[in-house]
C-alpha cells in the first residue's frame, strides 16, 4: 500500500505540505501526493531511535539476523507492485530493478548470515597475569560496539539497493544501529513500500519501534535537520559532492561531530596499456561503450576517463568507441535535474578548448532522455585545467592522449580519490602496469583488470569507497561487510566481575564466536 505516509516508529503521520512523484519518460506525476516530513517529524523519530537504542544494540546474534531476513522476506513479498512502481518513478526498465531487488535481499541476508558468526564483533581478551613481573595484567577483553542512532540518505540511482533498506541500512542494524531513513524525493512510492516492510519486521521481531523510522520530503533542510539531531550519531550518504559536503559541515560544526559516510563523486580511470591496445583497441572500444552508457551511465563507478599512450592503437580504440556510441539509443535518466545538470556538463566539455569531440549517442525523442558522449583531450590540456577531471554525472567520458610513460604516471598522480582504477592489460603489459600500480593504489578503493567498473559485487572481500572525494572516509566502504565497521567503536573492560561482561566476552563464550585469546584466534570456546 502507498499512502503518501510518513512513517515515524510504528505510527503513521501526514503534512500540510505534499509533493508529487514525477516519471522521468513522459514528466507527468504519479499519485499519490506525500506527505513532507519536517523538523518535528525528524524530532520524534530521533527521539524514538535514542529510546531504541539500548536495547537494540545489545539484542542477540540470532535475534539481529532474524530481524535482517524478515527485512528481506518481506520486500520479497511485496511481489511485482515493488518493481512496476519503481519503474514508474525511476525510468529503470524492469530487468534491471529486478535484479537490484535480489540485491537488495542477497545483501540484507549476507550480513544477517555475518552477524550470527559474531567475528565482527572483534572479541579480544587478554587474561590477567597477577604473577607478572615487574608489573601484574590486569584483565582486559574488547569488543566492538554499535555507535548509536544511524541517519541513512536515499540515492536517486539505486531506489532499492541504495535506498531505503539498502547496504547503510543493512549494515546499520547489523551493527546494532537504530535507523532514520530520509526518503529521496525522485522515487518515494518505492521508498514507502520498502519502508512499510522494514515497518513490518520491526513489529514481527519484537523490536522497539524506533528502530526504524521513514521521513520522506524533496527539502535539503529536512537532510540537515537530520545530521543536526544530537542524537543522531553518524550518517550515510550516497549522492552529490555538494549535497555530501554541505552534510560534512553541519555533522563537523556539532556541539559533538559525527562522521558522515558520503559516497559523492568520482570518474573511475581506465588505463588502456599498449600491448592490450594492440591486440584488442577494436574489442575494447566497443565494449567500452556499452560499460558508458549502461543505465543511462548513472552509476558511481561509470568509466569518464580513459587514459592511453598516443598512436594508431589508440586511434583505431576512439574511431571503434565511437562508433559503437553513435549508435546507442538515448536512456532517460533518474530525474529531470539530473538530465539538466548531464547536458549542461557535455555542454561545457563541447566548449572546452582543450577537448575534442569523438562522438555522441543516436538522437533520441528528447524529454530526461541522454544521449552519450565521448571526448578527447591531451595529457598537458587534461592536467591544465582541473575542472576535466570532475564527475559529469552520466554517459559522459574523456580520453586523454599521453606521450609516453612518465605523463601516464603524472595524470595518475594529479587524479583526485576515486572508486575504482581499471587495468587493461596483456601479458606484455604486466611489467608497466606493476610500476604504475603503487600509485595507482593511492588513488583508489578498488582496482580491477580486464572488466569495466560498473557492477559492484557484493561480498566480504569488496571495497566501494576510495581517498576523498571518492568518498569522505577512504578507510570505510559502502559494499560488503566491512560497511558494518562505519557504525561501531571498541571498547575495552577492564578487571569487570563476570556478571557484567557482555556475553562475547564471557569466559563460557555462550554465542559460540571466535575469540582473540591471549594473542591467538580461538574458535567457539
Amino acid at each position: 500500500m502507498i499512502a503518501g505516509s510518513i512513517l515515524v516508529g510504528a505510527a503513521e503521520d501526514s503534512a500540510a505540505e505534499t509533493f508529487f512523484a514525477v516519471d522521468p519518460s513522459t514528466g507527468q506525476t504519479i499519485e499519490p501526493p506525500f506527505g513532507t516530513a519536517d523538523a518535528s517529524h525528524v524530532d520524534r523519530a530521533c527521539a524514538l531511535a535514542d529510546a531504541a537504542f539500548a536495547s537494540f544494540s545489545e539484542t542477540t546474534l540470532e535475534a539481529r539476523a532474524a530481524f535482517l531476513d524478515a527485512i528481506a522476506d518481506g520486500i520479497a513479498a511485496i511481489g511485482d507492485d515493488l518493481i512496476e512502481r519503481a519503474m514508474a518513478e525511476s525510468g529503470l526498465p524492469r530487468v534491471r530493478l529486478e535484479g537490484e531487488r535480489g540485491r537488495t535481499m542477497g545483501q540484507l541476508r549476507m550480513f544477517a548470515a555475518f552477524v550470527r558468526a559474531g567475528d565482527w564483533l572483534r572479541a579480544t581478551i587478554d587474561p590477567a597475569m597477577p604473577d607478572r613481573a615487574p608489573l601484574p595484567r590486569p584483565d582486559i577483553r574488547r569488543r566492538h560496539v554499535a555507535l548509536g542512532p544511524v541517519a541513512v540518505f536515499g540515492a536517486s540511482n539505486f531506489p532499492l539497493a541504495f535506498s531505503v533498506a539498502g547496504g547503510d541500512t543493512a549494515s546499520a542494524f547489523a551493527a546494532g544501529c537504530p535507523v532514520v531513513v530520509k526518503g529521496h524525493p525522485a522515487h518515494p512510492g518505492t521508498g514507502e513500500l520498502v519502508a512499510r516492510a522494514i515497518q513490518a519486521a520491526v513489529k514481527s521481531c519484537g523490536l522497539h519501534e524506533g528502530v526504524f523510522s521513514y521521513l520522506p520530503g524533496p527539502s535539503s533542510a529536512l537532510g540537515a535537520a537530520l545530521v543536526a539531531d544530537t542524537r543522531i550519531k553518524a550518517a550515510g550518504f550516497t549522492g552529490s559532492r555538494g549535497g555530501g559536503l554541505a552534510l560534512m559541515q553541519i555533522a563537523a560544526a556539532r556541539a559533538e561531530p559525527i562522521p558522515v559516510y558520503a559516497e559523492m563523486s568520482s570518474i573511475n580511470p581506465v588505463i588502456l596499456f599498449p600491448a592490450a591496445l594492440q591486440n584488442r583497441a577494436d574489442a575494447l572500444g566497443e565494449a567500452f561503450a556499452q560499460s558508458l552508457t549502461m543505465g543511462a551511465g548513472q552509476f558511481c563507478t561509470n568509466p569518464g576517463l580513459l587514459i592511453a599512450l598516443d598512436g594508431p592503437d589508440l586511434d583505431r580504440f576512439a574511431a571503434a568507441a565511437g562508433a559503437a556510441l553513435s549508435a546507442i539509443a538515448p536512456a532517460t535518466m533518474l530525474t529531470p535535474g539530473i538530465h539538466k545538470s548531464f547536458e549542461a556538463g557535455v555542454e561545457a566539455l563541447e566548449r572546452h578548448a582543450a577537448t575534442q569531440l569523438v562522438a555522441r549517442g543516436a538522437e533520441g525523442p528528447g524529454g530526461c532522455a541522454a544521449r552519450g558522449a565521448l571526448f578527447i583531450t591531451d595529457a598537458a590540456g587534461f592536467l591544465a585545467d582541473a575542472a576535466l577531471g570532475h564527475e559529469v554525472f552520466g554517459s559522459s567520458s574523456v580520453i586523454v592522449r599521453c606521450r609516453d610513460i612518465e605523463e601516464i604516471a603524472a595524470l595518475i598522480e594529479g587524479l583526485e580519490g576515486q572508486l575504482t582504477a581499471t587495468l587493461q592489460i596483456d601479458a606484455d603489459d604486466e611489467p608497466l602496469a606493476a610500476r604504475l600500480l603503487p600509485l595507482i593504489e593511492r588513488k583508489v578503493g578498488r582496482i580491477l583488470a580486464n572488466g569495466w567498473p560498473t557492477g559492484v559485487e557484493v561480498c566480504h572481500a569488496m571495497v566501494h569507497g576510495g581517498p576523498y572525494p571518492a568518498t569522505s572516509d577512504g578507510r570505510s566502504t559502502s559494499v560488503g561487510t566491512l560497511a558494518i565497521e562505519r557504525f561501531l567503536r571498541p571498547v575495552s573492560y577492564q578487571n569487570l566481575p563476570e556478571s557484567l561482561l557482555p556475553a562475547a566476552l564471557k569466559p563460557a563464550n555462550p554465542w559460540g564466536i571466535v575469540r582473540r585469546v591471549d594473542g591467538a584466534l580461538v574458535t567457539g570456546q
